[in-house]
This record gives C-alpha cells, structure tokens and sequence, in this order.
C-alpha cells in the first residue's frame, strides 16, 4: 500500500488576503516535500473542461493527422511530441505517454523569438486555440501569484520575480497516457524524474498514479481534491534558491489492473524564466551551483531527457 503524501490544501486567495499566511503554508509545504496543493485558485471548471475536451478530441484523431503537427528537430516545444518519445533522465524506456505544447506567444519581431517559436494550433478541432490559449494564461496568471508567496518565504519583496519570469519560456503541456497494454515489459506512464523549470502547476487528473518520493526514501501518493492544483517546485528554483526549496523526484505510476483500459490525461503548466535570466545561487542556501542563463539550462536539460 502507497502512503498518502502530508500535502493539505492551501487557498492561492491568501496571497491577496494575507501574503505573510500564503508564504508561511506554501514555504512550509514546498521546504518538506517540494509539493503543495492549491485550492480556490479561481480557474473556472467551465474553462478548464472546455480545454479538456479539447485536448480528448485531439488525441483521439487518428495518428497520421496527429503526426502533422510534430516539429522536426524543435526539442518538443511547440505541437505533437509522440508516443515512446520522452524518456525520464537516466532511463533506457521512454514514457507510456504523447503530448503536446504550447508556448508564450510574443510579438513580431521579439528578440526571445529565435529560442520561443511560434505555436501550432490543429487545424481539425474547432475549439483547440480558443480553449487551450485561455487555460494558458490563466495558469499564467496563478503561476504568478504563486511566486509571489514563495519570494516573501525568501525573505524577498513579493515581486521579486515579475522581472525574471516576464516573456519567461512557460510551456502548457496537454499530456495524454493511453491505456496501458499489457506488454509493458517494465515501462510506466511516466519515470522518476523531477522538473526542469521554476514551478509547475497541475490540474488533478481523473486517473490517479502522481506520486513523490519522500525524503525517508518511500513513494507517497498525491491525493488532490477535485478542483484543485498541484504545484511542485523545479529544478531551475532549487539551483536559484541554492536548494533551499526541493525539487522533489516523481512519477506517474501505471494503474490498478481494473483501471488498465482508462487512458489518463492531465495539464502540467510548466513555468519558466525568461530565456536570458541568470540563475544564480541566493544567499543561504545549503549548496551553490555555478551561474548558468535559463536557455542554456533549458537546452542541457532537454538533451538529457531526449528531446533534443
């Protein structure tokens, strides 16, 4: 039996109510566990089923429409990333998953738009753009609110981060699991790895399967209430805060036998710095690491996860 992860929801609407609270239960979830579970966010359902049935009428086209939309070369971050593609860092399998990406839209001409390419948007499902660009931004908008509880936890100003995220490389991935076969051979929907970027926020996923591992060394689930978010922290804050916040290992385990036939489907938002920002370790952090841009970080850690 897995043990459940000591993760209780925590209302993003503190941060405007009472910012010192939100740092305080944000700073103390993310510090044990590098996760926390975020309630009254305000992404409204009707938006985020709408870009969810989006995103189901999407991967249920057949293959050779989907492969359309599949970037040769762009280290996955824009369009169609396929099935058996991404593997964990350190694994020989690649997931039991497909996905797909969509980016920050910036203006013509923008000097981050040799590194930010441009999105793909299928051609073949009416209310894609609409519905998936909403959800963007309005993760965007809670990502935001998020630093700003976890600056004041810092000992920094609440907007500490505005200026490094601004134009940030943010990427919404819509990620479908199918259901699983039963000639996996060892292979799981996705591996123990941890996240490249500065936070990540996750609406819960029907399907159960997310699991941290525990700093005793033991695989915890993580129980989210319908309705709520699941933010972790990234590899990118861990190395700005000199580790002081974890980026904490994790997996989405395959599913109970009876469950086998269910595909999973969830929306990681994956929140960036902006491609040029330096990642210098803070003061008072257990461990320093040398300065490294956000690109180049970004780029290091792609090549590792076999996306470039």
């Amino acid at each position: 039996m897995t043990l459940a992860a000591d993760i209780r929801p925590i209302p993003l609407s503190l941060v405007e109510t009472d910012l010192a609270a939100a740092a305080a239960g944000f700073g103390d979830a993310f510090a044990r566990t590098g996760f926390a579970v975020v309630s009254d966010h305000g992404i409204s359902q009707r938006l985020i089923d709408r870009a969810m049935a989006a995103t189901r009428t999407f991967f249920a086209l057949p293959t050779d429409i989907k492969q359309r939309y599949v970037v040769p070369g762009g280290g996955g971050q824009r369009g169609l990333t396929p099935f058996g593609i991404e593997a964990a860092k350190g694994n020989t399998q690649a997931d039991l998953k497909e996905f797909w990406h969509v980016g920050r839209e910036l203006s013509a001409g923008h000097p981050f738009g040799a590194v930010m390419p441009p999105n793909l948007w299928p051609d073949e499902v009416a209310d894609f753009h609409e519905a998936v660009w909403a959800l963007y931004q309005a993760l965007d908008q809670a990502g935001l609110r998020m630093l700003r509880a976890i600056a004041v936890h810092l000992d920094l100003t609440a907007e500490y981060f505005a200026d490094p995220v601004r134009d940030g490389n943010s990427i919404l991935r819509l990620l479908h699991y199918p259901p699983v076969p039963p000639e996996t051979a060892g292979a799981i929907r996705a591996g123990a790895h941890e996240d490249i970027n500065v936070i990540t926020l996750l609406l819960g996923a029907e399907e159960a399967g997310l699991q941290l591992l525990g700093r005793d060394g033991q695989w915890r689930s993580i129980d989210a209430p319908p309705g709520s978010l699941v933010c972790n922290v990234g590899d990118m804050l861990q190395r700005l805060t000199g580790h002081r916040l974890p980026s904490t290992t994790h997996r989405v385990v395959n599913p109970a036998p009876e469950r086998m036939g269910v595909a999973r489907y969830s929306t990681p938002f994956f929140l960036h710095f902006r491609p040029d920002y330096l990642i210098e370790s803070l003061p008072g952090g257990p461990r320093h690491e040398p300065p490294i841009t956000a690109d180049d970080y970004l780029r290091e850690r792609l090549r590792e996860i076999k996306l470039l």
